[in-house]
């Protein structure tokens, strides 16, 4: 940044017109900031890929089923056995699941498992777009019914379970993770300033950058299609706040010094942006830059979070360089206390540890970065057997949840998870063959036509496997090959 513009964003006049303009930013984007999440988009479609074949079927999926309709499996065991009055007792809760408001469809089941020790009833509910805060709430009515006036165990599975569990772990995360985020960085800028006053001018701009950035973001997800999940916000947060502290780190470092060279603090804090800038602006593009490589991302969930992300740094950059250096020459030398840096003091990054340690680097340099570059290449030999084949239900959790032990007991008695079939969509023309080819493949129970409307017919196939497992995935493979010499 040129000292000159520099100079004329931290002026007398200029710095008050600064601040005013971005209480005037934050006191705006406070209204539109909290209603990010009402353009989230987290259904399974806005995550992936938009031509694959999934993505494809679950448009056509639409037309038969609501996107909203979440099933509920109710899963019912007794490991010594089921009885006569078990059977009753499921099929007395079936009736009571069908007087639901929210059911989309026929409640089906009971069905025993081959070992007569476990049942599972499929309950199909449409939550309306509304369905992640309401599934926790269901899932608590359907427990109920099926543990009144019984003593078999009962877990609420399938989806509706997965969303339910799910809600109940990232309830709040937003204000968890902006809280814990704060925390760090609030003990990081005590550790790097030692001053108690210092740290609250980084933090406090970091904020303002935050909620500008999704108030921004929020008027694109509205009006311009920019693609939203809870995901992209959620890194939004970190990302925001960590890269302007990063920012600030720098910035605060240069002024410092300046102070301590300069009466003058407007000249000081513009020598110290005009120094600073090149490497800040630097940081910053080359985030920018790697974030929008993204967008060539074959997941839309990824592909969205290259914008997302690349405007949060863009802004942060934007309140780092404006708002922060107007804060610190209002406030002047004081809140560096208890060590204010006065013209002519000594700077004590001069001796140290970490001077010592730059002094040893300076001798020997070459030495240094050929040394640090083969341990970082080894570091990275880690690569090639990274893993990133996904998480399965059950690692998705940091402890037990209902709907996985449900998951568990119906793959540990035989049964099929009816609330996450296979979905085909097919034409009239060759749903017969499609079906028959489909019941046949390994690794599915059974499949058949559940409706035909407009030319297009919709099968649905149950899985042998939990829906999550490595062998269910193979099964799709094998599915998906099968079925292109038939279509």
């Amino acid at each position: 940044m040129h000292v000159q513009i520099a100079g004329a964003l931290t002026g007398r006049i200029t710095k008050w017109v600064v601040l005013v303009f971005w209480i005037l930013t934050t006191v705006f984007a406070l209204q539109f900031a909290s209603k990010l999440v009402e353009v989230q988009k987290d259904e399974a479609i806005s995550w992936l890929p938009g031509e694959a074949e999934s993505t494809k079927a679950l448009q056509k999926q639409e037309q038969f089923q609501s996107s909203d309709t979440i099933p509920a499996v109710v899963v019912y065991e007794r490991t010594d056995g089921l009885t006569k009055a078990d059977f009753a007792k499921a099929t007395a809760d079936a009736e009571k699941y069908a007087e639901f408001s929210d059911l989309d469809g026929q409640v089906r089941g009971p069905f025993p498992s081959p070992d007569n020790l476990a049942l599972q009833t499929l309950v199909p509910l449409n939550l309306g777009q509304d369905g992640w805060d309401k599934a926790p709430d269901l899932a608590d009515d359907i427990r109920g019914i099926a543990e009144a006036d019984g003593d078999m165990e009962v877990h609420i599975s399938g989806p509706l379970g997965m969303a339910a569990d799910s809600a109940e772990a990232f309830g709040g995360i937003d204000t968890t993770l902006l809280a814990a985020t704060l925390a760090v960085v609030i003990v990081l800028l005590l550790l790097t300033y030692r001053s108690p006053v210092l740290w609250i001018f980084p933090l406090l701009t970091s904020v303002v950058a935050l909620f500008t950035t999704q108030a921004v973001i929020y008027f694109l997800a509205r009006d311009a299609g920019l693609v939203v999940n809870s995901q992209s916000a959620g890194i939004l947060t970190v990302l925001v706040v960590g890269a302007g502290t990063d920012y600030a780190l720098l910035l605060v470092a240069r002024y410092r010094q300046e102070l301590r060279r300069h009466h003058d603090k407007h000249e000081a804090m513009a020598i110290a942006l005009h120094r600073a800038g090149p490497a800040i602006f630097a940081s910053a593009g080359t985030v920018i830059l790697g974030m929008l490589c993204l967008v060539f991302a074959d997941m839309n969930s990824t592909q969205g979070l290259g914008p997302v992300a690349a405007i949060g740094i863009g802004v942060a950059l934007l309140a780092m360089m404006t708002l922060l250096p107007a804060l610190l020459v209002i406030f002047g030398r004081w809140i560096f206390w208890p060590k204010r840096p006065v013209e002519g003091s000594a700077e004590p990054t001069s001796s140290g540890l970490w001077a010592r340690i730059g002094a040893r680097i300076s001798v020997r340099p070459r030495m240094v970065w050929v040394v640090t570059a083969l341990v970082l290449s080894e570091a990275c030999l880690g690569v090639a057997k990274l893993d990133a084949n996904g998480l399965s239900n059950k690692e998705q959790y940091t402890k037990t949840v209902d709907s996985v032990v449900g998951e568990e007991v119906l793959v540990k008695h035989g049964l099929a998870d009816a609330g996450s079939p296979v979905a085909i969509v097919t034409d009239d023309s060759t749903a017969e063959e499609v079906t028959q080819v489909a019941g046949e493949t390994d690794g599915i129970e059974r499949a058949n036509v559940v409706a035909s409307k407009g030319g297009t017919t919709y099968v649905e196939a149950q899985l042998s496997d939990a829906p999550d497992s490595p062998a269910a995935f193979d099964t799709i493979d094998r599915l998906r090959t099968t079925l292109d010499t038939v279509t």
